[in-house]
């Protein structure tokens, strides 16, 4: 299977999706980058609060990332699961907008690692394909690491600061980047598949993880997305602006205390999860998140 297509051309959403198995990633022109650092995330079970897609978004708005290449979203999906939208432009005419897996590009200041930033949809089919897809690419751009960001619907306060648990399968990793090794056995999404797919081609990666309030589940968490820019940041040594979700994240906890002065026994609620949280930093102690971690991924099964 040839695995990357350079068209020549930009990514086009509008275009009816290919059927050939042989142009999965469509590449419209290569950027120059050096030894960059791939930060991926997905929609769907891996995104609580659709945190982690936030995350990635803010990162390619701070540094104008340019897209230049996407996933032909055709042999991976479902469309009766993950339907296409039609909408109506400018000229009014019909669109269609497929399932978008979209690799931006961002060449930073010297001395600061450059990026790909993905932003893309779990998909229903064929994973060992779509990972070893993304392997190609991250191969052919000879990415230094992977980091997948995601979110969890946790026992948590919204009035804690989020907590961000980081992970990795390789024990050197750990230790350089003060992450937690990874010991999860059980259900997996993409996410844990495109793990050992890059593991299995010698890429450095790693996860970061980020909790969301179960009171507040359904509810768009950009402090959750904060926390996990200002960790990736700080993961890989790349100052990123996140004011607007500082804005975002003070209104998110002022609605929240809003609706909850109603609520008594929600507001007890809360208060347990205050004692705990702060019962857990007293003793410098993660075990709570991480078993909320384990916990979530198991009951996606």
């Amino acid at each position: 299977m040839k695995h990357i297509v350079w068209t020549g051309g930009s990514p086009d959403s509008n275009a009816s999706p290919s059927s050939d198995d042989d142009a999965t990633v469509d590449v419209g022109h290569r950027p120059t980058l050096n030894s960059p650092i791939l930060v991926m995330a997905f929609e769907g079970w891996n995104d609580a609060g659709e945190s982690a897609s936030a995350a990635t978004q803010h990162v390619a708005e701070t540094f104008d990332a340019e897209p230049f290449a996407e996933i032909d979203p055709e042999p991976f999906y479902d469309f009766t699961a993950t339907r296409p939208f039609v909408r109506i432009d400018d000229d009014q005419g019909r669109l269609i907008d497929w399932p978008e897996n979209v690799f931006s590009a961002v060449a930073t200041e010297p001395g600061s690692p450059d990026l790909i930033v993905f932003t893309g949809i779990e998909p229903q089919l064929r994973w060992r394909t779509f990972c070893d897809e993304i392997v190609q690419l991250a191969l052919e751009f000879d990415v230094q690491m992977v980091v997948t960001l995601g979110a969890l619907i946790a026992d948590v306060a919204h009035s804690r600061p989020t907590t961000i648990f980081g992970t990795s399968g390789d024990p050197d990793t750990c230790a350089r980047l003060n992450l937690e090794p990874s010991r999860y056995e059980g259900p997996t999404g993409i996410v844990g598949v495109l793990h050992a797919a890059c593991h299995n081609a010698g890429l450095d990666t790693c996860s970061l993880w980020a909790s969301v309030p179960s009171y507040v589940a359904n509810a768009r968490s950009p402090k959750a997305a904060l926390a996990l820019v200002d960790r990736l940041g700080s993961l890989i040594e790349l100052p990123i602006l996140g004011r607007n979700l500082v804005e975002e994240s003070a209104e998110y906890e002022a609605q929240i205390n809003e609706a909850l002065e109603d609520d008594e026994s929600t507001r007890e609620y809360v208060a347990s999860l205050e004692e705990r949280y702060d019962e857990e930093m007293r003793a410098d102690s993660g075990a709570g998140l991480i078993e909320d971690l384990e916990n979530f991924l198991r009951e996606q099964n």
